[in-house]
């Protein structure tokens, strides 16, 4: 008896270890090879609330999204099998977003494998190739370390995915109670920051001083720093026009006199390509330089003099010639910059102010009629001028791709710098934004929180319905509603001829479905009637929906250069 009480079982260290890194949220379903550990959540007094989800998937995209808002890991779990399987979309988004989130699959016994139980597959396989970091915990008494290990992968360097599976007999074997201790460090993310060589920071410090028009295209990376005093002390050091990716944006308030807004293929225009391709000098900040932030590697050209800030250093020259790497952290990195530059003696200017107002005004001077346009079906223009007259300033919303995404990225316009847009760049699937809204709406209760789908989209998503209203989120959903798989059907039409095969589907009453999960909903038809639902919408304390019956993409003047980047 004597060691019994001087024992813990895997599953409740697996609990004390969760509560000892700061865990207080968590998100997933149950199944069979999970009872041990829920018995554990059940039983004990650890300050985590458990949120059940509908399916796996949307357990990880929440996880997603709470991570971006806090600063926090997000952790997600769910059985083996099929939960295995259905948890891996939103695990291999968050790891190619450099989002750390960790995914606990409870899996059959160890004693199990290779007799054909139900459920058995090669976990540690299936996830190697889509973490950071990923594990068995085959021994009940290793399991303290290996979970301290997870929260060290996930948030030192480039942050990612990590994955624990976690064996039935583990679960009920016993664990060392003096074993249960946590890093504070890896409470938060990015922890233990890499600082820039010096050397690299003069180098790119010259660079900028000889340069005529110089422009800084930042991707996630500064957001995720936190870099946001630095990079508005760099631009305003040398008048440094700023630049983001869709991914970047939240990186500098747009309405800053030196925000160019997004450029590339989503959510960029052709003034704003035009600055880049004017550029002497191009500075990467965060930015993994990719297919769609420089329009397949056209914009900007190869022959331009490259600074790459990355904490990644595979992202630095994997794309252009780079002139000067800094493999740093990015608030780390544009602060020490900003430090040499102030050193130097003579600091030209880049006419950032004034080349990014002209990137604007010409924008605007194209937003502005379809932003009031009268026309039927709805343009999307108007929904996102409706809803930047009536948005807070730290509002969070979450697009997905198809419709929302680039009319987000292009048109509505950030006024303070943070993390206020989400949406899945990495691999771009379909039903992340309501998920991911949730995750966001826990992670940041007191904002509004706004989940922006296509209706495409909310059918691969629209289950989770009942958990916003068992949870009663006030989250207010808009689905840009136009019977189409808009971004397809747009690529058949630009570059396939206008043969459309297999794109189209019936339009749904998309507000009564969500009206039967107990979601207050309205459908929009009219114009005129937009802005009067969206109030009430907003205003409403619970979960709300307006189906927004709008013009299909490939109708549009949808900001996309090109439809396959």
């Amino acid at each position: 008896m004597g060691e019994a009480t001087n024992r813990m079982t895997g599953a409740e260290a697996m609990v004390r270890m969760l509560a000892a890194h700061g865990v207080t949220h968590m998100f997933g379903l149950c199944g069979d090879t999970t009872l041990p550990f829920y018995d554990a959540l059940a039983r004990l007094d650890h300050g985590i609330t458990h949120f059940l989800t509908r399916d796996e998937r949307h357990a990880a995209y929440m996880a997603d999204g709470y991570a971006r808002v806090t600063g926090k890991p997000g952790v997600c779990e769910g059985p083996s099998g099929g939960g295995a399987t259905y948890i891996l979309p939103g695990v291999v988004e968050a790891n190619e977003s450099s989002v750390p989130i960790l995914a606990i699959t409870t899996d059959v016994a160890t004693t199990s494998r290779g007799r054909y139980p139900l459920t058995e597959l090669d976990q540690t396989a299936l996830f190697r190739p889509l973490t950071k970091w990923n594990a068995s915990l085959d021994d009940a008494s290793r399991l303290p370390a290996m979970v301290r290990a997870a929260f060290r992968a996930m948030t030192t360097g480039r942050p990612g995915a990590t994955h624990l599976a976690l064996p039935f007999d583990t679960q009920k074997g016993l664990v060392d109670p003096s074993e249960i201790w946590a890093d504070e460090r890896h409470h938060h993310f990015p922890a233990e920051p890499a600082a820039p060589d010096p050397h690299a920071i003069a180098e790119a410090a010259t660079c900028l001083a000889g340069a005529k028009r110089a422009v800084a295209i930042c991707g996630g990376g500064p957001v995720i720093a936190s870099a946001f005093d630095e990079l508005r002390a760099l631009a305003q050091l040398i008048d440094l026009p700023v630049a983001t990716t869709v991914s970047g944006q939240g990186a500098i308030a747009e309405t800053d006199p030196n925000a160019v807004g997004v450029v590339g293929s989503n959510g960029g225009n052709p003034a704003t390509r035009a600055l880049v391709d004017e550029a002497d000098v191009i500075v990467f900040i965060g930015c993994r330089a990719g297919s769609v932030t420089t329009e397949r590697w056209r914009s900007p050209t190869t022959d331009k003099t490259i600074i790459h800030i990355d904490s990644d250093p595979m992202v630095i020259g994997a794309n252009y010639k780079t002139a000067v790497a800094i493999c740093a952290d990015a608030r780390l990195a544009l602060a020490a910059l900003v430090a040499e530059l102030q050193t130097r003696n003579v600091l030209p200017g880049q006419d950032g102010a004034a080349r990014a107002k002209a990137a604007w005004d010409a924008k605007l001077a194209g937003f502005a009629p379809l932003a009031t346009s009268g026309e039927t079906p709805i343009r999307p223009e108007r929904v996102i001028a409706t809803l930047s007259r009536l948005l807070d300033d730290d509002a969070v919303v979450v697009a997905d791709p198809g419709t929302p995404c680039p009319y987000f990225s292009a048109h509505y316009r950030w006024r303070g710098a943070g993390r206020n847009f989400i949406t899945n760049r990495a691999h771009g699937a379909l039903g992340y934004a309501l998920a991911a809204s949730m995750g966001a709406h826990i992670g940041r209760p007191g904002v509004k929180t706004i989940a922006a789908m296509g209706d495409g989209s909310f059918g691969f998503c629209c289950g989770e319905y009942e958990t916003i209203t068992r949870y009663n989120m006030p989250i207010t959903s808009i689905v840009f509603s136009n019977s189409t798989f808009g971004w397809i059907k747009a690529g058949q039409n630009s570059g396939f001829g206008q043969r459309f095969y297999n794109v189209d589907f019936n339009r749904t009453d998309h507000a009564a479905v969500a009206s039967a999960f107990g979601v207050k909903s309205w459908r929009v038809e009219d114009p005129d009637d937009l802005e009067p639902v969206l109030k009430e919408a907003l205003a409403h304390d619970g979960p709300t929906l307006v189906d927004v019956i709008s013009q299909p993409l490939h109708e549009a003047q949808a900001p996309v250069s090109e439809w396959v980047a």
